[in-house]
């Protein structure tokens, strides 16, 4: 329990946590008010006491190596300011002991649709819950409650940056790219504003957590979704990866065929080294099937990009009415772009256009004739 300047509530949450459990570690994040004294009612208690605040972020953190160093595998964190309810501890504990996978990350998920929460903190959770799903994929309905249950061995070798809010949202983010389960469950909520007192600061802390949230956008774009879905590729062998990913897959022969054309036209462009990147980005923007048009974009794999090249020059110099009278094999030799740059772009992006629509009209016909014939 990370508590900072929450007299009002503090004794009465510790009285509810203890008679649920007695292992309660307490971190007492630099209080200035009277804190310190009520805490001294509790000597049973495992207590850490940061002299100067550090924020949030740095209390849990400091919390997570104190319980596992006395042995602990997993920690239940709880807000000091009175807006959870201590029995839900056995809600989270519950949905451990019925989980086969124990590398779990649970959220409590509140009811942010009552009337006594604040208009600004039902508007911080959806805009937070939009923003993990666009960096993880999983969908939650509550990303920013406090009331958690976390796997102490997997989060204790994340490193971790922030120490304030924006933590909480670090840790879910990275947990769940390192491969920790991260699920809600349903607890109540309690928002009394004559005793709660929150250290949220609208504008500092929300600019934090904006920013934090641009760098992930970035990292998940250009680095965690290609790393995911290369493993997911590699791992399933292309036989594997047709049968569950082309022909098993819940979407539509359309969808697929769309995607297997988005794949191929953006590898065959001239944008060496972004491939993955755009074809993500734009499956993702056109709402088509990541995986499909990931695999497809690997059209342009090495031993076939000489001869991608010489066809689009081919191609380009046509266009432009330009003679290249070298042949592939004199091509394969002295492999070098055209003389002008203009003629191999021209020519790729033409290929590329071209390719994409036959590409995308058979995979479509061959496609809806495996719908139908599955059908009947």
């Amino acid at each position: 329990m990370p508590t900072y300047n929450n007299e009002r509530t503090l004794k009465r949450v510790i009285e509810g946590v203890l008679k649920i459990t007695n292992d309660l570690i307490i971190v007492n994040d630099g209080a200035t008010d009277s804190t310190s004294e009520i805490l001294k009612n509790y000597p049973q208690l495992e207590q850490i006491t940061i002299p100067k605040n550090k924020g949030k972020g740095n209390a849990l953190r400091v919390g997570f190596k104190k319980a596992e160093i006395l042995g602990f595998d997993f920690a239940i964190t709880i807000d000091s300011d009175g807006q959870h309810f201590p029995k839900d501890i056995s809600v989270f504990v519950d949905k451990l002991e019925s989980e086969e996978n124990k590398n779990l990350l649970l959220i409590g998920a509140r009811n942010m649709d009552q009337d006594s929460v604040p208009g600004g903190s039902s508007f911080g959770n959806k805009f937070s819950n939009f923003w993990y799903r666009v960096e993880t994929g999983i969908k939650l309905t509550d990303t920013q409650s406090g009331f958690r249950l976390y796997p102490l061995k997997s989060i204790n070798k994340i490193k971790f940056y922030t120490n304030k809010f924006e933590f909480e949202i670090e840790n879910i983010v990275k947990a769940s790219w390192k491969g920790i389960t991260v699920k809600n469950v349903p607890v109540k909520v309690l928002y009394d504003e004559s005793e709660r007192v929150t250290h949220f600061r609208p504008y500092k802390d929300f600019a934090r957590i904006s920013l934090l949230n641009t760098w992930f956008v970035s990292v998940a774009f250009l680095y965690i979704k290609p790393r995911d879905l290369f493993r997911k590729f590699k791992k399933k062998g292309i036989r594997r990866f047709v049968k569950e990913e082309l022909l098993g897959s819940n979407d539509t022969p359309l969808k697929k065929a769309q995607s297997i054309a988005l794949g191929v036209f953006i590898g065959l462009t001239p944008f060496w080294g972004f491939h993955t990147i755009l074809a993500i980005s734009l499956a993702l923007f056109f709402r088509l099937n990541k995986a499909i048009s990931f695999a497809f974009s690997n059209v342009s794999f090495p031993p076939f990009i000489p001869f991608i090249v010489f066809l689009s020059i081919k191609i380009g110099g046509m266009i432009l009415g330009e003679t290249n009278d070298f042949s592939l094999e004199d091509f394969n030799e002295n492999f070098e772009f055209a003389k002008s740059l203009k003629t191999y772009i021209l020519g790729s992006f033409i290929l590329a256009f071209v390719a994409s629509i036959v590409t995308g009209l058979i995979s479509y016909f061959l496609l809806s004739l495996y719908a139908n014939k599955n059908d009947v």
